[in-house]
Formats: C-alpha cells, sequence, structure tokens
C-alpha cells in the first residue's frame, strides 16, 4: 500500500533498522527520531501520515510524547512496545494511541496494523482529486473554477490566498507547520519565508473572518503553525 510518510521513534538500533528496513521494501517514505523531544519536532516540522512510536524513550515516556502530540495534532499513533501489561496498553490507548503493538512482533503483522491505519485514513480523508469542491460552515471552494465563496458570496481572494486556503482546506482539523505551509505555498526557504506566511495569513483571515480577533476557520498554534477548523452544523 506503501506511499504515505511514517516517523519511526525508537531508540534501539536493531529494531529501527528492522522497521526501517521493512518499510524502505515496501515504499513507504520514513523519518526517525530516537528520543521523545526530536519525536516532538519532527511530528511538528515534517507533518507525518502516521507515527510508530516506542513507549520506553530516553528523556521521556512515550505516553507523555503521545499527549503532547494529541494536543495540537490527530496524526494517526501506533505503539511498538515491549511493555505487555493490560494498563500500560490502557494508558496508551487514554492518551491518545490508535493502535498497540507488542514486542517482540512479526514484520507481516506491523505491515498489516500500517495498511489498516492507512484504510481509516483513506476513509477519513479522501484524496483532493476525487472532491470537486469543499464546504466547512458558510465556506464553500469551487476547486474547478478556483472560487471560494463565504456565505454564498464571493471571496475576492489572490492566488496565493487561495492557494494558502486550499492546503489549509485539504487538511482541514490537521495542524499544518510554519515549514509545511512555506514549502507547499511558495517552495522557499522557511526561515526566510515566515514574515511573509504571516503577513499572507493576517490578509486571508481578514476576508475570511467574520469578527476580528475570534478566529472561526482558521487557529493559531503558536510556534508550530496553523489549522483549518470543522465547523460543526
Amino acid at each position: 500500500m506503501g506511499s504515505c510518510k511514517i516517523l519511526v521513534v525508537e531508540d534501539d538500533t536493531p529494531v529501527r533498522n528492522l522497521i526501517t528496513i521493512t518499510l524502505k521494501a515496501h515504499n513507504y517514505q520514513f523519518i526517525t527520531a530516537v528520543d521523545g523531544k526530536n519525536a516532538i519536532m519532527e511530528t511538528a516540522s515534517h507533518n507525518p501520515d502516521i507515527i510508530l512510536l516506542d513507549l520506553g524513550l530516553p528523556d521521556i515516556d512515550g505516553v507523555d510524547v503521545i499527549k503532547q502530540v494529541r494536543s495540537w495534532s490527530n496524526v494517526p499513533i501506533i505503539v511498538i512496545s515491549a511493555r505487555n501489561e493490560d494498563v500500560d496498553k490502557i494508558d496508551a490507548l487514554d492518551a491518545g494511541a490508535d493502535d498497540y503493538l507488542t514486542k517482540p512482533f512479526s514484520v507481516d503483522e506491523l505491515l498489516a496494523r500500517l495498511r489498516v491505519t492507512q484504510r481509516r485514513l483513506a476513509l477519513i480523508q479522501p484524496s483532493a482529486a476525487s472532491q470537486s469542491s469543499y464546504d466547512n460552515g458558510g465556506l464553500h471552494i469551487d476547486y474547478d473554477t478556483g472560487c471560494a465563496y463565504l456565505s454564498g458570496e464571493e471571496l475576492h481572494l489572490t492566488a496565493l490566498e487561495y492557494k494558502l486556503l486550499c492546503l489549509l482546506a485539504r487538511n482541514t482539523g490537521k495542524v499544518l507547520t510554519h515549514r509545511f505551509i512555506i514549502q507547499n505555498v511558495w517552495g522557499s526557504n522557511w526561515e526566510s519565508g515566515l514574515g511573509t506566511l504571516r503577513v499572507l495569513m493576517a490578509s486571508l483571515r481578514k476576508k475570511l473572518e467574520e469578527t476580528a480577533g475570534a478566529p472561526q476557520y482558521i487557529q493559531t498554534h503558536i510556534g508550530i503553525g496553523y489549522r483549518m477548523l470543522k465547523i460543526e452544523q
């Protein structure tokens, strides 16, 4: 099934190598982290589709990593841990993990868990290519015509504002980091583009949000990025 980006968080080198070799053999993209601090940083910087997380990390307990990531991201988290007591599984799942795989594990079982998670993602987030329009509260985007509307009135957006709006819309509910947005909107160095992104975001919000200073659609995650909120009808 492949074709998604996976963050592997594992401090045990042989286990990490086994996982990454398996992912590479099945055409998955992957990045790695060897401790909790870097796991959180890589999640914010690279926006992975799935996280494979060991609980016994050298700096931060894996359950605490789950809690921190869950405070701003809904990325699926599959725990891979030697802890096999029910209480450990319950703690991880209650913290926000989506699945729990106990060490030692078979490669086939790991791949099966990944396929299941990908199928869930496909159901929740159908590909943008299959959508001709987007609706969220009073916001409507017609991808075919390249126009956006708010409460039936057309939004007069610049090309960059429209591109930014579509990027957020196609990832509704998901925090997009500054780096990810800049690379996808401009394709330029993210540090030099941060000020430009803030100006563009302020301009887009002025046209999109009904009340200044009271975000309805776009939520700021200070120091991380932005998220398009799902408006409940």
